[in-house]
């Protein structure tokens, strides 16, 4: 009804048309006038004389509810995620200080049972022997022996019933592989439990530094173990050099007596090592004592840990490599024995029935690890180099060229490249 004349009827709403449609007339006697035309000649009613009918109220009511309410409920969910957000942040972080810190807490069974009530921990050494990460990388996975050692001194005496040290490397770095055989020594010390090193392919030169503390030293059929010597170099000369192009010791140098390239098991002088000119027998006595002085502390930890007489080591055994059976004649290993057995044998010797024992290894740390800054490697574990820009960048000191003393045996072809 209108407020203005009573009585009045309520005008009729029209569809909208696509052409001017007449202004409905005022009913006779009620002194309204017609509404004037909207734009287009289209008449429409003032806003007071505007009414819904029942159901454009009912959805006006359910509509403006609804907003309303999506309203609250969108500032709640802001509100919620906001504090949500900090409390997984803070988590996320603490977390991530745990992951850091802690590196890889995951191990998987790699023998026995899953549910045996007793654990022994395998220790890799696998590939060539470095002290640290700073000591760069090869063409294939190497250990850092710093890290292994850590490792080993973090487990308790009540962490698990003894240890398996399992070897497969040609040796490396002097001070890598030594970390590892006195943490074993720290092990043993610390907890009173026992260690087994297994030879799962070889163990050479500084492999045999790593394992000689062990509680007893085992073999696999077909490896090789021994080595006990020490090299350095390699130590180049460019013979009657006519001509440099491409810097003093890059490539594009011209010779007429060629290149030698020397490893000794000994040097000294200002310019040791220089390639173009021969050495001397002053710098070569020298380098050689150094290197009889390794020598000397490597034949007499072996000679301590596996009694055999120093001059056996040294005259008998020299820096040979040999087959299981005669190592273990010439004393270097206990026994052979299969992998299998082997394990058998690390629960026996540290008191456990080995029906009811399992070996478990580090494995690499998962997704969320990841996500939380983890390295995605085993600690201890070198991951080999990759290709940048097509080219492999080896940084190991191994590889490096510059003159040190390795405990090490064979070629270095495979990790180097060269």
């Amino acid at each position: 009804m209108s407020n203005d004349q009573p009585g009045t009827p309520e005008p009729q709403e029209r569809p909208a048309l696509d052409y001017p449609a007449p202004a409905v007339p005022a009913p006779q006697g009620s002194g309204a006038r017609p509404a004037p035309p909207a734009f287009g000649g289209q008449p429409y009613p003032a806003p007071a004389q505007r009414q819904t009918g029942w159901f454009k109220k009912g959805f006006g009511l359910g509509a403006g509810g609804a907003l309303g309410a999506g309203g609250v409920l969108l500032a709640l969910s802001i509100i919620g995620s906001m504090v949500t957000g900090a409390i997984l942040a803070g988590a996320t972080a603490g977390l991530s200080e745990i992951g850091k810190t802690a590196g890889s807490e995951t191990y998987e069974t790699v023998w026995g049972e899953q549910d045996a009530s007793k654990t022994l921990r395998a220790i890799d050494v696998r590939g060539p022997i470095m002290a640290g990460a700073d000591q760069g990388m090869g063409l294939t996975a190497a250990t850092y022996g710093y890290e292994v050692a850590d490792t080993i001194d973090k487990i308790g005496k009540d962490d698990v019933d003894g240890l398996v040290l399992r070897l497969d490397t040609p040796g490396g770095t002097i001070n890598g592989s030594r970390a590892i055989g006195e943490a074993i020594e720290r092990y043993q010390k610390r907890t009173g439990k026992k260690v087994l090193a297994v030879v799962e392919g070889m163990s050479a030169s500084g492999g045999m530094f790593a394992m000689a503390p062990a509680d007893k030293i085992v073999a696999d059929h077909g490896t090789l173990v021994g080595s006990i010597g020490v090299i350095s170099g390699p130590f180049q000369q460019y013979k009657d050099v006519k001509a440099i192009d491409g810097g003093l010791l890059g490539e594009g140098v011209t010779t007429e007596g060629g290149i030698t390239n020397e490893y000794i098991t000994q040097g000294k002088g200002k310019d040791f090592g220089n390639p173009y000119r021969a050495m001397t027998a002053e710098e070569r006595k020298t380098w050689s004592d150094g290197l009889a002085k390794e020598y000397g502390s490597f034949v007499g930890w072996v000679s301590k840990y596996r009694g055999i007489p120093e001059a056996t080591i040294r005259d008998d055994l020299g820096a040979h490599i040999f087959d299981p059976e005669t190592a273990k004649q010439k004393k270097l290993v206990d026994d052979v024995m299969n992998r299998d057995n082997a394990y058998r044998e690390a629960a026996k010797m540290n008191g456990l029935d080995p029906a009811d024992t399992k070996l478990e290894a580090a494995a690499v740390p998962g997704f969320l690890d990841s996500l939380l800054g983890v390295e995605s490697r085993i600690p201890g574990q070198a991951p080999a180099v990759e290709a940048e820009q097509g080219k492999l960048q080896v940084t190991s000191v191994i590889c490096s060229g510059q003159p040190q003393v390795l405990a090490w045996n064979g070629p270095t072809a495979q990790f180097c490249g060269r």
